[in-house]
């Protein structure tokens, strides 16, 4: 007999959420107000090489190094803009606040179209609802400035967690906070291997949110795979019923 579901778990970013426009945009839409002019396409460049220079070196924002959510993001921004050629720390430092702090706001931050519908849809169920992001520790007020936070009982991020995913630990600990065996809970995110793949290690019904379709040639049953949020509500009442 198939156990009934009762939670449902989320990814954040590029599941329910997507940044607004790009890194290099906002990066030189601050620079402009410093009185600086950069190309957008350079600094998306540096950025690109920083960012993977961060993870490798400080992964879960440097939490196992003694570093936090803020300082390694602020790292980032430095670092991008000084590979850009801009030098002075001190507007390296009020750079690297300010866009540290707009993340904050719902100005950056796009919701998708079919997320709200998804979210209510599944409490209208009676399914309760949880985050599991590898996110920093700005995820909570974002998502209530994106008016989103209300239909979450919690909220894990990898920096508070201390444990990224694909690592299975940070569903367990998602798991001790729902308190039901992991058949009876669903989660939904847009990475292979880091919400499907890793969820589904754990024994979570894990169903892979593919909007761009990038994921078309692995061997992914067509239950587990979504090309919108629209056709969630079906997919979840067949564990239900």
């Amino acid at each position: 007999m198939r156990a009934p579901l009762r939670w449902v778990l989320w990814d954040a970013k590029d599941t329910l959420l997507r940044v607004r426009t790009s890194v290099g945009d906002q990066y030189c839409t601050e620079a402009e107000r410093m009185g600086l002019s950069l190309s957008a396409e350079e600094v998306n460049s540096a950025f690109r090489q920083v960012y993977q220079r961060y993870s490798s070196q400080y992964p879960n924002y440097g939490i196992a190094q003694g570093l936090d959510g803020q300082t390694w993001w602020k790292g980032v921004v430095r670092d991008t803009f000084s590979q850009c050629r801009v030098q002075d720390p001190a507007l390296l430092n009020a750079m690297a606040h300010n866009i540290y702090h707009n993340f904050y706001t719902s100005e950056n931050w796009e919701v998708f179209p079919d997320t709200k519908a998804a979210l209510e849809s599944c409490s209208a169920l009676g399914l309760n609802l949880g985050v599991v992001s590898n996110f920093d520790s700005r995820l909570k007020v974002i998502l209530d400035n994106c008016g989103l936070l209300s239909h979450f009982s919690f909220l894990i991020t990898s920096e508070e967690a201390g444990v990224a995913k694909p690592n299975p630990a940070v569903f367990k600990q998602a798991l001790q906070k729902c308190g039901t065996p992991a058949c009876d809970v669903a989660h939904i995110g847009d990475h292979y291997v880091n919400d499907y793949l890793a969820s589904r290690s754990v024994g979570i019904h894990g169903y892979l949110l593919d909007r761009q379709k990038k994921y078309n040639l692995l061997d992914i049953p067509s239950e587990h795979r979504l090309t919108s949020l629209d056709g969630l509500l079906l997919q979840l009442q067949q564990h239900m019923d």
